[in-house]
């Protein structure tokens, strides 16, 4: 069902809370960039995921909940897309949510099936020249809901870190260091009226807003290799 003409892959997962009396205009009005990339690079694709098994994107009631687990066949002008999303997004929320989203470089996944029988030293040559990337986008009704969540996943990522070494009441300190480092972040974003919309867990070759990406919260594949394919 892939294309391979395309030279990127992108997925989409999370769950955003929709605020309560949300219609079905807004919700298509905020998944229109969506549907129009997909119309312009895979218009056979229609509005579902580019895999069959993979639910896309739904709308739960009573919960209000917009689910994604969706795939699209394109390029790195996804990441335009991805930003027009966002404010859409921002406009139906009702608090904080996070979206993971993974790039997959079709071209690298051909020639490394080509070349399995390349030498280790080949294929670690490879992997470098991959434009595999995974970010992690912020979305929510406010700026304060927004920088809460974006703290949550800062702090749940340091005490994961920490349990290997410490109890979960002496991480205490260095969540309240945490807390008024964000706090100082969150009054100088308010005055400067600029925000990031998300973070990026390593530099790539992409190119895009690379400004936002700044805090490291996501991973680009354990260990230093690719991250697993729509591993949830």
């Amino acid at each position: 069902m892939q294309d391979h003409s395309q030279p990127l892959e992108m997925h989409i997962h999370g769950d955003v809370p929709c605020r309560q009396g949300i219609t079905t205009a807004e919700i298509e009005s905020a998944l229109a960039p969506l549907i129009a990339y997909t119309k312009l690079h895979h218009a056979e694709q229609g509005g579902s995921s580019l895999y069959e098994e993979e639910p896309g994107i739904q709308f739960t009631e009573p919960d209000h909940v917009l689910h994604f687990c969706w795939s699209v066949a394109g390029d790195v002008d996804f990441r335009e897309t991805l930003d027009e999303l966002v404010m859409g997004l921002n406009d139906i929320s009702r608090e904080g949510a996070t979206l993971e989203v993974s790039f997959y470089d079709l071209e690298f996944d051909e020639e490394e099936f080509d070349d399995h029988a390349s030498s280790q030293s080949d294929a670690d040559e490879e992997e470098d020249d991959s434009r595999d990337d995974f970010f992690v986008l912020f979305v929510g009704p406010t700026p304060a809901a927004i920088m809460q969540v974006q703290r949550d996943l800062l702090v749940r990522d340091v005490t994961m870190l920490m349990e290997r070494h410490f109890e979960k009441e002496e991480m205490t300190p260095v969540v309240e260091v945490i807390d008024k480092m964000w706090e100082g972040r969150f009054k100088a974003l308010v005055s400067s009226l600029k925000f990031p919309s998300y973070a990026k867990g390593s530099a790539n070759n992409l190119g895009g807003n690379g400004s936002n990406g700044t805090h490291g919260f996501g991973a680009h594949g354990g260990n230093g290799g690719r991250k697993s394919r729509h591993s949830h």
